[in-house]
Parts: structure tokens; C-alpha cells; sequence
């Protein structure tokens, strides 16, 4: 879950001028990174066997 720190920490390393679209697209990678730590710390994982064969459907 992204905290309010956090999104204060990652605004104020952007230039002073920057836009909307850059602002979601950091805001949506750190969600996204967040939510595959907090997996991860549940063991809530594939093996890199299980993710080869569900992707394989998608890679043929």
C-alpha cells in the first residue's frame, strides 16, 4: 500500500515542472511494486517452473 510519505518522497525528487502523466505513471509503478512486496512477503509467489507454464500460452 503506498503511503502518504512515500508519495510526498517520490513528488519531491521530480523536476519542478513535470506532467500529470509522468506524475500516474510513478504513482501506478509504485503501487505495482508495492503490491508484488507485500506477495512476496506472503509467499503468495510462483516458482519460475509454475510462471514458465502459464506463460507459455502467451509466448507461443
Amino acid at each position: 500500500m503506498l503511503t502518504k510519505n512515500n508519495v510526498i518522497k517520490t513528488i519531491s525528487t521530480f523536476p519542478d515542472n513535470f506532467t500529470l502523466d509522468e506524475l500516474i505513471d510513478k504513482l501506478i509503478f509504485m503501487d505495482k511494486v508495492e503490491r508484488g512486496l507485500e506477495q512476496s512477503l506472503a509467499n503468495n509467489v510462483y516458482s519460475e517452473e509454475e510462471a514458465k507454464k502459464r506463460l507459455s500460452k502467451w509466448l507461443k
